[in-house]
């Protein structure tokens, strides 16, 4: 397992919370025996969103079983684990997630009553000069608008720290928007004609 959430989070931001949860991060094929063997020790367990999240509850206690995202796009595979770092973690060295997937996952986060803008912002900002960019721009693949839109945002809020995004990842990720505007033009263009 990786630890995520708050716990990681701080690690990268040197932001601290308050938590309710613990997010532990697995791999999918390992969710069945994760909460098997937490049921076996006593923990209620359940799997309230089959894509994505299994909890465990003791009492007031909350666990977060992770393996992927509620969009489903950010799984965790072996590259999260591969990436990992150790980090002190209630008086425990552990692995947690890797700062490019913690910002990945984080960048998906957009529903009505919970955004995580603000925490991938935070994330930029705190290790942007030594995340692994062409890594990221792999994670995100197809959805790269998402990273985008994040990028541009941070340029506004951190207008001081915008050399901590490469310029050739910028210059990348404007091309493909680019690209898609002019496609898109054509399209119509040729729609019309039509």
């Amino acid at each position: 397992f990786l630890v995520g959430g708050t716990f990681a989070f701080s690690r990268y931001t040197g932001i601290d919370r308050n938590t309710k949860d613990l997010d532990l991060f697995v791999l999918p094929v390992d969710v069945e025996a994760a909460l098997t063997v937490l049921r076996d020790a006593g923990y209620a367990t359940s799997i309230p969103f089959p894509h994505w999240l299994g909890k465990v509850r003791s009492g007031a206690h909350v666990l977060d079983v992770v393996f992927s995202s509620g969009n489903g796009v950010a799984r965790v595979d072996h590259g999260w684990f591969a990436h990992a770092i150790e980090s002190d973690v209630l008086g425990r060295q552990l692995p947690i997630c890797p700062a490019e997937e913690l910002l990945w996952s984080k960048s998906f986060i957009q529903e009505r009553e919970r955004f995580d803008g603000a925490d991938v912002l935070h994330i930029i900002r705190s290790v942007g000069r030594t995340l692994d960019w062409g890594r990221l721009l792999w994670r995100f693949g197809a959805e790269w608008p998402v990273l985008l839109a994040h990028l541009v945002l941070f340029r506004f809020v951190y207008p001081d720290r915008r050399n901590d995004v490469p310029a050739r990842v910028m210059d990348e990720l404007l091309g493909r928007a680019q690209e898609q505007a002019q496609e898109a033009a054509t399209a119509a263009v040729l729609g019309a004609v039509l």
